[in-house]
């Protein structure tokens, strides 16, 4: 009897399998975390990330076309087949044709993206030529794979010096599809002790000694709306909207306001540059 107690008692602390489960959400099942979805394998996408192989068959598909930006950079378009971005499960256990994807240049990844339009600075590209990749991920942050390889699509980027004519330059995909023009989002940065009667919704954010009040959350947005971020830092610093590479000087102990259209789904972080702090995210649906 007693070795039966200690028995139970050593399967109840590791969990589903005889071992802990990791890395899921409340609400989702041990099995979806411990990897129920295709196959999982030893191999990795290159940065530790283990392969989730499915059958070809009905496979998430994905192709990438990037366009000059007329200000600054390009903006890239996630074109995906049997799959959708899922970023209010992010963390949690992988579902089928679903999760998130990874921009990667010449292999070493930028950032990670929670929906089909992203905007990449010519800052973050140097001068050369490059490759420029999207690979899928679950919700887990394994990497969708089918025969061995990640699920991925690449297009070629070239980057002239700064203040050269022509700053940057693209060689579209072998079979690239065809884009629906992008709305340039709009945005209004001015410094204000008032919130801006114009804007749908307002986040209203305090940085002192290093700390975020309130603390950072999601703040859920329709795309269309317009948000007023409104930051006062006891620092001076720099506000930036990640995605739509916006950003605000913030004078330090006065209260700046940032207007912005949010016209691409995704979920979107706001941070500031010197501190590196989060301040909020826009899950914009």
């Amino acid at each position: 009897m007693l070795a039966l107690v200690l028995l139970l008692a050593g399967g109840a602390a590791t969990g589903c399998g005889g071992r802990a489960t990791t890395h899921h959400k409340p609400g989702t099942s041990h099995e979806q975390a411990s990897g129920d979805v295709g196959t999982l394998l030893s191999s990795d996408d290159g940065a530790g990330h283990h392969l989730r192989e499915v059958p070809a068959e009905g496979a998430p598909e994905v192709q990438l076309t990037a366009r000059p930006d007329s200000e600054d950079g390009w903006n890239l378009q996630l074109a995906v087949k049997n799959y959708r971005f899922t970023p209010d499960s992010t963390g949690g256990g992988a579902l089928p044709g679903a999760g998130h994807a990874h921009l990667l240049l010449d292999g070493q990844k930028l950032a990670r993206l929670y929906g089909p339009w992203f905007h990449l600075p010519a800052a973050q590209v140097p001068e050369g030529a490059h490759t420029l990749t999207v690979r899928l991920y679950a919700d887990d942050h394994t990497a969708w794979a089918v025969a061995g390889k990640p699920i991925e699509g690449s297009v070629q980027l070239t980057a002239a010096a700064p203040g050269q004519a022509g700053g940057h330059s693209h060689t579209p995909p072998t079979t690239p599809t065809t884009p629906t023009t992008p709305t340039t989002p709009t945005s209004q940065a001015t410094p204000t002790s008032q919130a801006a009667p114009e804007a749908d919704r307002t986040v209203t954010v305090t940085v002192r000694d290093g700390k975020v009040s309130p603390a950072p959350a999601r703040t859920e947005l329709r795309r269309g709306e317009r948000v007023a971020l409104r930051v006062t830092s006891d620092r001076a610093d720099t506000l930036h909207v990640h995605g739509y590479d916006k950003e605000l000087a913030l004078p330090a102990g006065q209260e700046a306001t940032l207007i912005l259209t949010v016209d691409r789904t995704g979920l979107f972080e706001v941070e500031t540059h010197e501190s590196g702090l989060v301040l909020t995210q826009l899950l914009v649906r």
